[in-house]
């Protein structure tokens, strides 16, 4: 089957489920900011103009303040009905504000197709003769050894 440009919009529930995985295990897990000015909060804290400051996506998106059982592996917590009240910042895989990712849309894009094709031809399994994936945390996510996975042809059995 063929992919068109005009069918990425229909991927709704493979987009739920690449914005579940990158909420689970962040593309770059944090950011390192500096403050130009003064931060004041509500309560009256501050931090200083220069302050430099670490963000962890990956602790900003296990917050059980928005994401009730952060661990578990749920695609149906973007579907619209349940990001309609969410705040705008409780998700962030490609940050945001001025220094966001130029290319988010065009990586949205590539993953949706990608994993559209891939499961079109064929079923994955985990390979369970090789050790668990071991997480690398550097600038973005990586693992050790990769994942190793199983494909097998749609439609054959294994």
């Amino acid at each position: 089957v063929s992919l068109y440009r005009h069918d990425i919009g229909r991927f709704s529930f493979i987009t739920m489920c690449i914005k579940e995985s990158m909420r689970c295990v962040p593309p770059v897990p944090t950011v390192m900011r500096t403050l130009k000015q003064e931060l004041i909060f509500p309560n009256g804290k501050s931090l200083p103009k220069g302050f430099s400051t670490e963000i962890s996506f990956r602790k900003l998106h296990r917050n059980r303040d928005c994401w009730p059982n952060p661990k578990i592996y749920d695609p149906y917590r973007f579907s619209p009905e349940n990001s309609k009240n969410r705040h705008p910042y409780a998700f962030l895989p490609f940050s945001s504000g001025r220094r966001n990712c130029i290319g988010q849309n065009f990586a949205m894009n590539e993953m949706k197709v990608a994993v559209a094709l891939i499961l079109q031809r064929f079923r994955l399994v985990l390979d369970d003769t090789k050790p668990p994936a071991v997480p690398l945390h550097k600038i973005t996510m990586q693992t050790k050894d990769g994942i190793w996975v199983k494909m097998y042809p749609v439609g054959t059995r294994q």
